[in-house]
């Protein structure tokens, strides 16, 4: 079994520095951190995490928050999978235990106790959404100045770090293609506005129309809950409205591939009679038929941000972005257009062509 001693020498570090790194104690560069954990990891080292939580008065756990929706298998969804694999990935690599934690949706979920009682020693939330219940939730967590990430869905609130992508760039790039190709009446499958990624979404749709003289036409409008089953229902309204559409934005896959079943069941042909554009590049949309043309989104990086935030948070660092790129220009931005928080970061988008549209 490797030896502290032996990590430290392979580093290049001292035996106290592989100590403060594999505790989380006190500012540590994050180029440190990288090494000790690269050394650590050749050499098969690790911390006895249980018994250095309690000498610290921690629990050596990260709680993630994670949404209850009935019949729905959030771990087969490439969303939270990837998300998730990101979080584990850094955890794990850190020495800490990931505890699952799901969320209520008839009761407020009190996050405060999770600290109070030890459980967990910081929280990354995910699919919350800004429904007051909820988001009153959420705050508390800033409110008792408690370490935390909130993963994809900002707040206008301080002392409350989000992870998230651009949305925003991402649905204009897929709205300016179909646009350019000569499309006019685009219509839009998008989630529910509760969440910021879905009003993002809209407010880059809307910003490419707008640009070339249009305004989002409520009748082209429809809305699922990012399951492939909503999509191929809603695909029964779009195909009562095709005679005012020439192509479709979808808010991620799952809705887009549904869909597209839905409408071919009805004899409507894509992107013959209506190109579609997906959202996430899953790892389906490249399988379909046609395959999807599609928006990328870096999910596995965002859940790999998220935990080096909180992890930072508890070592008393600033956040670090762990060599992630933030995409360039991006603004970084509320839906409701206030200030948004100093610790808010969004990752980069990108269009990915196919034959869909």
């Amino acid at each position: 079994m490797a030896t502290r001693r032996e990590v430290a020498e392979l580093a290049g570090v001292s035996e106290a520095t592989v100590s403060r790194v594999m505790n989380g104690v006190g500012p540590i560069k994050e180029e440190t951190r990288r090494k000790v954990a690269a050394a650590a990891a050749e050499l098969g080292y690790q911390l006895n995490a249980l018994a250095s939580g309690f000498a610290k008065g921690r629990s050596g756990n990260i709680g993630v928050v994670l949404p209850h929706v009935p019949k729905v298998r959030l771990f087969s969804t490439y969303y939270f999978s990837e998300i998730l694999s990101g979080i584990g990935d850094v955890l794990h690599q850190a020495g800490y235990g990931l505890l699952l934690l799901y969320r209520n949706p008839q009761a407020r979920y009190d996050y405060v106790s999770l600290y109070r009682t030890r459980r967990v020693d910081a929280c990354l939330i995910l699919g919350a959404s800004d429904l007051p219940e909820e988001a009153a939730s959420v705050f508390a967590l800033a409110d008792e100045g408690l370490p935390c990430c909130v993963v994809d869905q900002r707040y206008a609130r301080a002392g409350l770090p989000c992870v998230g992508a651009d949305h925003r760039a991402g649905a204009y790039a897929a709205t300016r293609y179909m646009l350019d190709a000569g499309h006019r009446r685009i219509g839009f499958l998008n989630g529910s506005p509760h969440y910021s990624n879905s009003a993002d979404r809209y407010e880059g749709y809307r910003q490419a129309l707008a640009e070339s003289g249009q305004s989002p036409d409520p009748a082209i409008q429809f809305e699922g809950n990012y399951s492939r089953k909503s999509g191929q229902e809603a695909a029964g309204a779009i195909f009562d409205r095709l005679a005012a559409l020439d192509g479709l934005l979808c808010a991620n896959d799952r809705m887009a591939i549904g869909a597209i079943q839905g409408l071919r069941e009805r004899g409507v042909a894509v992107p013959e009679r209506l190109p579609v554009i997906g959202y996430d590049n899953s790892d389906a949309s490249s399988l379909t038929d046609p395959p999807l043309t599609t928006v990328e989104v870096p999910f596995y990086e965002m859940g790999r941000l998220a935990a080096d935030s909180v992890l930072a948070r508890l070592s008393g660092e600033s956040r670090v972005l762990s060599g992630i790129e933030v995409a360039e220009g991006a603004a970084v931005y509320q839906a409701n257009g206030s200030k948004p928080a100093a610790d808010d970061v969004l990752l980069p988008t990108q269009l990915i062509i196919r034959r869909s549209c």
